[in-house]
């Protein structure tokens, strides 16, 4: 037993407990299957349907329990209507609010207590995706989120940073993409890679919202 996990043992009735992920519905049933069997995951699906919510209970199920050294989150600098550069501050300043989502959802399964204590030691990152090239990840678990923004050659670039013992899971909604046509990369890579083996391509849909039941109402009149 590891000593990060043996303390985590003793203090166990001191420290509270991480929330674990679970599943509402088949298809974010065999998202989780498919993050536990596989290496890289791609999942698409509607907002509210699960995909950043379950990528980050599980990458904060590995952390805790000593399967992962760290989660490596990143996201595309894009917003709709305007450029990164437009945004006030220094580049940090300026991802930060892409990344209030994915920490949200690390605080809840982590509680704040172990995210904090995890985001001080380096454990939990931050990455601006235009800054990863050159760099690998071994012993993580990456996440890139809201993938349906980022190029063909974006997501060729971030799957290429896995190093040893890392998963690779990339979440996006094919259908609202801020991009002008056609230069969105995740249905490419989706239908590319969709047959090669140790790749999941999950897919989640309106039945699978659970942020609240109007949403899938609204999202099948305004897609009709």
């Amino acid at each position: 037993m590891s000593r990060k996990r043996l303390i985590k043992n003793t203090q166990s009735r001191l420290r509270p407990k991480v929330k674990l992920v679970s599943s509402k519905t088949e298809n974010q049933k065999n998202y989780i299957h498919g993050i536990v069997d596989n290496d890289i995951i791609f999942c698409s699906g509607p907002a509210g349907s699960g995909k950043s919510f379950i990528a980050a209970g599980m990458a904060s199920q590995y952390l805790y329990q000593d399967d992962i050294e760290k989660i490596i989150i990143t996201r595309p600098l894009v917003c709709t209507g305007k450029d990164i550069g437009s945004l006030p501050g220094e580049l940090q300043e300026k991802i930060n609010p892409y990344l209030v989502p994915m920490r949200e959802n690390l605080k809840y399964f982590l509680g704040l207590m172990y995210y904090n204590e995890f985001y001080q030691q380096g454990q939990i990152c931050f990455e601006p995706l235009e800054m990863m090239r050159g760099m690998t990840f071994h012993n993580c678990c990456m996440i890139l989120d809201e993938a349906q923004n980022c190029t063909f050659e974006q997501i060729k670039m971030f799957i290429t940073r896995m190093g040893k013992n890392s998963k690779v899971i990339i979440n996006g909604d094919i259908n609202q993409t801020d991009l002008t046509r056609g230069r969105s990369g995740l249905e490419n890579c989706i239908n590319k890679l969709r047959e090669v083996e140790g790749i999941a391509v999950c897919e989640l849909n309106h039945d699978d919202i659970q942020r609240n039941d109007l949403i899938a109402k609204v999202l099948r009149a305004l897609e009709t």
